[in-house]
């Protein structure tokens, strides 16, 4: 394809990278990871998130209050808090690695191997960013389902469902493997651009030089 040159794929693997990356700081923060209603007190809406939990109502509106102690969550939070800001780390050394990679960007001016190791390493820092979010959202998602449908808590007990920055999560968690997947397709890319011709393509050439003279001296 004329349009997908190796300019164009590293461009968009970043874009790809940062959108899953700014996803997965906005799904660490947001108190939505888990939702519960009450069928005894339909007003009332339990949220709880990695760093405080939630409760809204019609007539006061939504109030949020931090976990007092960190040691005192369940193991899938603490986890979750953990991996997290690992996510969000290596996210972040992810797109400052590959962007001086970049075709066209003045930094490395005249070392393409250089330049080729940043995106590589941008690559794999954002596939460490992607595992690290889809984890955690995962086990949390897991947790929950095994907890809704554990037969120990009585019926009329409400129990935690999913929220909606599990979905997000899950979302910022594959666009990073993609972009890092992308960092590595253009790598390829580009290491197919700076490949000598071949020596058949050489002779192919010569003998269509040769032909195109003898065509002019006729």
């Amino acid at each position: 394809m004329v349009f997908l040159t190796t300019k164009i794929m590293q461009r968009t693997a970043l874009f790809v990278t940062f959108g899953g990356l700014v996803t997965s700081l906005i799904t660490t923060f947001l108190p939505l990871w888990k939702t519960m209603n009450s069928d005894l007190n339909e007003v009332e809406n339990w949220y709880s998130g990695l760093w405080h939990t939630c409760l809204y109502t019609e007539e006061v509106g939504i109030q949020c209050k931090a976990y007092e102690s960190g040691l005192g969550l369940p193991m899938d939070l603490q986890i979750s808090r953990v991996l997290m800001s690992v996510s969000i780390g290596t996210g972040g050394l992810a797109v400052l690695a590959a962007f001086p990679g970049l075709q066209g960007v003045e930094v490395c001016v005249g070392q393409p191997g250089r330049k080729r190791g940043l995106l590589i390493l941008g690559g794999v820092l954002s596939w460490v960013s992607g595992l690290t979010t889809l984890a955690p959202v995962s086990y949390v998602a897991y947790t929950t389902v095994v907890e809704f449908w554990d037969e120990g808590f009585p019926d009329v007990m409400p129990r935690w469902e999913y929220g909606e920055a599990m979905f997000s999560g899950w979302f910022g968690g594959f666009a990073l493997v993609i972009g890092g997947t992308l960092f590595l397709v253009a790598v390829c890319m580009g290491d197919h651009d700076q490949r000598p011709p071949s020596a058949q393509n050489r002779r192919r050439v010569k003998h269509r030089t040769q032909h195109y003279l003898k065509t002019e001296v006729l």
